[in-house]
């Protein structure tokens, strides 16, 4: 059983909102990661506990950091073989060691349901009246959360420096030369092979992979490596297996992790693009945290494992971090 808000208690000021380490060369601070380019080619990346929605962030989840840089290791280590990945090592619970690579133009979106929320899902796009999507054709008569014939990809534009990421196609992105089509070939293989292997594992923890965001680069060889993270609940959309037939037939929206409590709580106080956002209280946060938690347990099928409060986050990750001053 995945901890109750009662034991996360001890947690609510636990937080690592920042995590600026001067020792450490060539920072960038990322919406909720600290990144630090060494020398030799290798990167630091930090996972802050700040969660950032609207464009802004609006607090700072405890042990959110480390549920997501664990579930990813996870993942990593159990995808290696059909994808080369970033990692080098962790040094601390919060913290990856990778490789510096060349972030590739292209976000690869696998997607197995008609599902979403946002401007550039198909579900939003497919209510809205459109057919043609990222270089598909749907048939008419899908419903909301429905199977997809077969698994897809949905390409979007890379969106850096804070921009929104866009829709396009495979002949979009060979025409305007983000990808050779060997490239686009080969990302595209590795993205369905590494869903494949997504959907098989959450399938025996009860669980439905319905999308996931992949973010490749390249590294200096030029051979494609994933990067990032994989199949966390900030990058993929999971529901609980049991209960999906049922609420399908009768209309209802999926059971699944809701990744969404904070936003949740904000939206109803607030306009959260034009207003101050209100100060999110103590309970609001350990929710959270509850179900970050129990979205690493329910994907992985382990405890996960809480660590001693003795000591700040941010003390120990300098500790763990001394060898690479």
């Amino acid at each position: 059983m995945p901890p109750s808000v009662a034991d996360l208690a001890p947690y609510a000021d636990f937080v690592l909102r920042d995590a600026a380490i001067p020792e450490l060369p060539n920072h960038y601070r990322g919406k909720v990661r600290e990144n630090y380019d060494l020398p030799d080619g290798r990167r630091i990346i930090i996972a802050t506990d700040r969660l950032s929605a609207f464009d802004r962030i609006l607090t700072a989840v405890p042990l959110k950091g480390q549920v997501l840089t664990q579930l990813a290791r996870h993942w990593f280590e159990r995808t290696a073989d059909l994808c080369p990945n970033h990692v080098i090592e962790y040094p601390d619970p919060n913290v990856v060691v990778c490789q510096r690579l060349s972030i590739m133009p292209v976000e690869v979106v696998v997607r197995d349901y008609l599902a979403g929320t946002t401007s550039t899902s198909i579900l939003s796009m497919y209510r809205a009246g459109r057919r043609e999507m990222y270089g598909h054709r749907f048939p008419d008569g899908l419903r909301p959360n429905q199977k997809l014939p077969q698994t897809i990809l949905t390409p979007t534009s890379k969106a850096f420096d804070a921009g929104h990421d866009e829709e396009l196609t495979p002949a979009q992105i060979l025409e305007g030369k983000l990808l050779t089509a060997a490239q686009w070939e080969k990302v595209s293989a590795l993205a369905l092979s590494l869903f494949a292997r997504g959907r098989e594992m959450a399938a025996k923890q009860g669980l439905i992979l319905v999308d996931t965001k992949y973010e490749f680069g390249f590294d200096a060889a030029g051979e494609i490596v994933l990067a990032d993270e994989i199949h966390t609940p900030d990058s993929s959309r999971y529901w609980f297996g049991a209960s999906y037939p049922e609420r399908f037939e009768a209309g209802q929206a999926p059971q699944s992790f809701d990744k969404d409590f904070v936003r949740s709580w904000v939206v109803a106080r607030c306009d959260p693009y034009k207003d101050a956002i209100p100060e999110i209280p103590r309970e609001v946060n350990l929710e959270a945290s509850r179900i970050y938690i129990e979205a690493f347990e329910m994907v992985t099928g382990r405890p996960f494992p809480l660590p001693p409060t003795d000591r700040p986050v941010l003390e120990r990750i300098r500790a763990n971090l001394r060898p690479y001053f």
